[in-house]
């Protein structure tokens, strides 16, 4: 059945319980998405047209029942030969398993799950459905608390149609009333009787009768008094075992007169002026227990006792007529007594032979079904007749998962077909919720661990990293917080924070933007750009670092800003200035040297454009940059002496209106013969003057000399459409 889909909307699921009549599963209802019990009935009574006719009615009629403690019945079905009842799902325990675990209960205890119990049979005896099968395996408790009575719908049909086919009675036994003992009709006051059980049973964690078989327990209804619950459990206040007392009276009319009746005496009995209230007593002898058949007397011929003794069979004559001896036959009335008697005897036989007839089942020996799968064992024992209660499932050391590492009754017993029998099926391992130990020190969680049940062996040592995390602090475990692990087995890994890694700040002044950034992003820095116009520094160029200098110590995640050129601003101007230089004589050589000063020269030292060496006439262009607030000087040394300087203003340059340059005086006096004119001990004797490095200055202030206007062929002119005046 696991896997089946039940009428094409019930998915099954597992079992979870079962009875002589029939198998209860989990189930999930496709249609509706939630989980619902269905039970489904045993495969020997599908041909039995009665049963199921009854069975069905029954339980359509229990489906009409809407009441907070009783089980719903959804649905009724047949598939093929699958008869089934579809029922609400409960999440707990039935009462026989609490019994069973924590017997005796408290007072307190035991009469809330009676009322409630109560409460549910007074709904359905409004709604003339009778039970007829209250015990504690048939009243499941809920997560929450809740009582829930089941198991309404197929109760009759069990006991009017297949009571001698099934062992299913002798689970019952126990809990019958005197009445259902008997085979006679029962009605709501049996149901009010096998509750008391359940009441004493949960009080004492015994049953009011047990016997070496059950027709020796199920005479013990009929004839025998229990012993009262106070005995077995002094703790039982007066006013509850008077409950039980009123409703176990053999005699119905002793009990109960109804379920509300029962419910309101429930609901009363632990108020402080009720708890000692005196025992209750019945005057009337009960009309169940045994009696002692009176004596037939021999009757005289001819005489008439007017004195007769009243029995259960005696006729109520008002008057006896006189009779005519000879029409009257004398061997008439002994003929009545003896017809009588016989009838007496022998339905007490029939009853006796009755109630055998239902109960005596078929002997069969428990098989060891331990370290056995669970569809096995629960196959094997099936096979056997037996009825598997609902399976405990625990994890077991040294058991699979999905195999019984237990059985209630042991291997070789001897039971009737139709006995129960629980099984104990181990589960998955259970495991532990790790623990989150970050911010922890590693002797901190390695103590939790150890509490945990961890085995010291499986924390590994601890691994360091850098983090922001002060020194000795975890700062990330192996398994993660809030996962499960085995503690027995898992290996632990902790990670322990070495703090913040140290690093030497690298020198990002004169590298492009694009290497700073990778530089710090290799070293784990964070980087912040800031960009300025610059004279010195090319676009692109970073002039700045903060607030870290090169070969500093600096924190690994630590931001560092830069400061990056974006050129030259829009308004300045770049100017080439041609000056003619001449040799002192022609013909003769000079060195000239030529230095300036523009918008680059911010610390206002002058700029070596170069030095040549000439032995005539000759232009040098000159690259200049000019600013609004800052001007270009050139100056001019020729044989090591200053000579001559220009001064070239930006607004010139703008306006277009630069002077022209001049040739230099030539001075008339030669060197001597074999002296050589000194090299500037500045210049590099390989250095081309049109090759050299421009050096940024500040612009100077020009001096006044005296020089000579000349024409040029070649004119002096600006970058920006400038043109200076030839």
């Amino acid at each position: 059945m696991i896997g089946h889909e039940l009428g094409g909307r019930y998915e099954i699921i597992e079992r979870i319980g079962g009875g002589g009549m029939a198998l209860v599963y989990k189930a999930h209802d496709i249609l509706l998405g939630r989980n619902v019990a269905i039970k489904v009935l045993r495969q020997q009574f599908v041909h039995d047209e009665e049963f199921i006719r009854r069975f069905r009615r029954e339980a359509q009629s229990a489906a009409s029942l809407s009441h907070p403690n009783v089980v719903s019945i959804y649905d009724v079905g047949q598939e093929d030969e699958i008869h089934y009842i579809v029922m609400e799902y409960i999440e707990g325990f039935n009462l026989n398993e609490i019994i069973k675990e924590r017997a005796p209960l408290q007072v307190e205890e035991s009469v809330r799950i009676a009322s409630q119990i109560c409460d549910a049979l007074d709904h359905a005896h409004q709604n003339q459905i009778i039970h007829r099968d209250i015990k504690p395996h048939n009243i499941l408790i809920g997560r929450n608390g809740r009582v829930k009575v089941t198991d309404f719908g197929i109760a009759r049909a069990v006991t009017s149609t297949t009571i001698t086919q099934t062992g299913s009675v002798i689970g019952s036994v126990h809990y019958f009333s005197p009445e259902h003992a008997k085979g006679v009709n029962t009605g709501e006051k049996s149901d009010l009787y096998s509750l008391g059980i359940v009441i004493y049973q949960m009080l004492t964690a015994t049953l009011p009768f047990l016997g070496e078989s059950p027709i020796s327990v199920a005479l013990k209804h009929l004839q025998e008094e229990f012993d009262d619950p106070r005995d077995a459990n002094p703790l039982i206040p007066q006013s509850v075992e008077n409950v039980i007392l009123r409703s176990m009276r053999k005699n119905p009319q002793e009990r109960y007169q109804s379920a509300k009746e029962m419910l309101k005496d429930l609901e009363t009995c632990l108020l402080p002026e009720r708890r000692n209230e005196p025992r209750i007593h019945f005057s009337e002898v009960d009309v169940d227990q045994t009696r002692a058949m009176p004596a037939i007397k021999p009757v005289s011929r001819g005489t008439v006792s007017r004195k007769r003794d009243k029995s259960l069979f005696d006729e109520d004559d008002e008057a006896e007529k006189p009779v005519d001896s000879g029409q009257k036959k004398k061997w008439v009335k002994p003929t009545i007594w003896i017809s009588l008697t016989l009838f007496v005897l022998i339905s007490m036989v029939g009853v006796i032979w009755y109630v055998k007839a239902m109960i005596v089942v078929p002997d069969v020996t428990i098989t060891n079904v331990v370290n056995v799968p669970e569809a096995k064992a629960v196959a094997e024992l099936e096979a056997l007749g037996l009825v598997i209660d609902p399976i405990i499932r625990t994890y077991k050391e040294g058991f699979d998962e999905g195999v019984v590492y237990e059985q209630s009754k042991k291997e070789g017993t001897v039971v009737k077909e139709g006995s129960s029998i629980r099984l104990s099926v181990s589960t998955a391992k259970p495991l532990k919720v790790m623990p989150d130990l970050k911010t922890k020190s590693f002797d901190e969680a390695k103590k939790d661990l150890i509490d945990l049940g961890v085995k010291e062996e499986n924390i590994q040592p601890p691994k360091s990293e850098y983090s922001e995390e002060p020194s000795g602090k975890v700062i990330r475990q192996d398994p993660e917080a809030k996962s499960e692990f085995d503690p027995a087995t898992d290996q632990i890994v902790l990670t322990v924070s070495q703090g913040k890694e140290e690093i030497k700040m690298p020198d990002l002044v004169g590298k492009t933007q694009k290497q700073a950034e990778s530089m710090l992003k290799e070293l784990g820095l964070k980087l912040v750009v800031e960009e300025v116009a610059d004279f010195k520094n090319e676009k692109g160029k970073v002039i700045k670092q903060w607030p870290y200098d090169a070969n500093e110590s600096v924190s690994v995640g630590s931001e560092v800003t830069i400061t990056v050129s974006t050129g030259y601003p829009p308004e300045v101007l770049n100017y080439t200035f041609n000056v003619p230089v001449a040799p002192t004589e022609d013909g003769k050589r000079s060195k000239i040297r030529i230095e300036y000063t523009d918008a680059r020269n911010e610390d206002g030292q002058k700029k070596d454009w170069g030095t040549k060496t000439i032995n005539s006439t000759q232009v040098f262009s000159i690259d200049l940059v000019l600013a609004p607030n800052m001007d270009a000087v050139v100056y001019l040394s020729r044989d090591g002496e200053l000579f001559d300087t220009y001064h070239i203003s930006y607004n010139d340059v703008k306006n277009g209106s630069v002077p022209e340059a001049v040739i230099p005086q030539t001075d008339p006096v030669l060197p001597t013969e074999g002296t050589e004119v000194p090299e500037d001990p500045n210049q590099d004797p390989n250095q081309d003057p049109d090759n050299a490095e421009d050096v940024d200055t500040t612009a100077l202030k020009t001096s006044d000399s005296k020089h000579k206007v000349a024409k040029l062929d070649k004119g002096n002119k600006g970058n920006n459409g400038n043109n200076g005046k030839k």
